[in-house]
């Protein structure tokens, strides 16, 4: 394993690989190892490139080397009152730089945005073997191509993460989960529209298999306490609420899916709406959490043909594998096909950074089927 101190030696190291037909994979801290297709390929860990560059609580603005560990960081904003408001997740080790090139978002992201949309700025290295930088530290002033979009959710195809500005924002004062207890998943969805949908601004919402609809609500200790008291009425028609006291476990499995029994884990992203129907067409014995109020579900099977993937597609959705037996994810792509021209798109993206293709190490295997067709 190849380990780079700062990002010259990170340059130095894609570059032999350019020259040489070499292919790395990058890695972070290894917890999204299992996200795609088997493959042996020489990895290049980012666990040296650690440390707070730069951390101004007043501007809002972190600037942090991709190696960090996703808990360091979100101790030291809490430290100063303040949050990623896109709710990031990992397991123990995760690291910043990995989790924002999985695009990871939690319940939040229903209100705060994707993870895509608190990356300001960064500086990383591209499949040629060169040093770019892109964005800025404060929002205003970021002019010409939108790059920290584009590498938020790449997953390490087109560049190597060294150091990224994030946005802050600071904490909630007051942060409490109503819930609903008992509701079949069309009616917990209807909750959940009518909860998003109204002026008692829920942050998050989200639903369990058991029939419990969580919402949370989160602000100045005075604000929360008159919204939570008008949601009961605002809600009259759907379902009655009760306060949770300890509402994080129940959040957790409907933010990850964790906890959901079935060694085949589908993350599905689909219309709210289609929601219900994409639950009751699942093979018996599916076992489901729904967030973003019904954005999202996660959907876990013990069979490796569930459907889950037609199904998705048949109600304008998509859905990811993100778990699965070796012999499934060699066979499946990680990823939802996309469209021939979307895919012609993508491959000319990623041949513009990387033209050699040494970031494509058959994870992915469906970057080989766009890189073949034509432009």
């Amino acid at each position: 394993m190849l380990e780079p101190r700062d990002a010259a030696d990170l340059a130095e190291i894609v570059a032999d690989a350019a020259a040489s037909g070499g292919k790395l994979e990058l890695r972070g801290g290894g917890t999204k190892a299992a996200f795609g297709a088997p493959r042996e390929t020489e990895l290049v860990s980012l666990a040296a490139l650690t440390g707070v560059v730069d951390y101004d609580p007043a501007e809002l603005v972190l600037t942090v080397r991709a190696g960090t560990l996703l808990s360091d960081v979100q101790a030291l904003v809490a430290s100063e009152g303040q949050m990623l408001a896109f709710e990031p997740w990992g397991d123990a080790g995760a690291t910043i730089g990995g989790t924002m090139a999985a695009g990871v978002a939690g319940s939040r992201r229903v209100t705060a945005g994707s993870a895509r949309d608190h990356l300001l700025g960064l500086t990383a290295v591209s499949g040629r073997g060169e040093v770019f930088v892109a964005g800025a530290k404060v929002v205003k002033n970021v002019t010409g191509y939108d790059l920290p979009k584009l590498m938020a959710g790449s997953w390490g195809r087109i560049g190597a993460l060294a150091e990224l500005t994030v946005k802050v924002l600071p904490r909630p004062r007051e942060v409490v989960t109503l819930a609903a207890r008992g509701l079949a998943p069309a009616a917990a969805h209807a909750a959940m529209a009518c909860a998003l949908g109204s002026n008692a601004e829920v942050s998050a919402a989200a639903a369990l298999s058991d029939g419990t609809v969580l919402l949370r609500v989160a602000g100045f200790a005075p604000s929360v306490t008159a919204r939570c008291a008008a949601l009961p009425g605002l809600l009259a028609a759907h379902c009655a609420l009760e306060q949770l006291k300890d509402a994080a476990p129940l959040w957790q499995q409907a933010m990850t899916g964790q906890g959901l029994r079935g060694a085949v884990r589908w993350d599905v992203h689909l219309p709210p709406r289609s929601a219900p129907a994409l639950i009751a067409a699942l093979p018996e014995g599916a076992e489901w959490a729904m967030d973003w109020g019904g954005g999202r579900v996660w959907v876990a099977t013990a069979v490796e043909n569930g459907g889950v993937r037609t199904l998705a597609a048949q109600l304008g959705g998509e859905a990811r594998l993100v778990r699965a037996p070796e012999a499934m994810r060699a066979r499946v792509p990680a990823f939802h096909p996309r469209a021939r021209g979307v895919m012609a798109l993508e491959a000319r993206v990623r041949r513009a950074f990387d033209p050699t293709g040494v970031f494509v190490t058959g994870r992915f295997a469906e970057d080989a089927d766009a890189d073949a067709v034509s432009a």
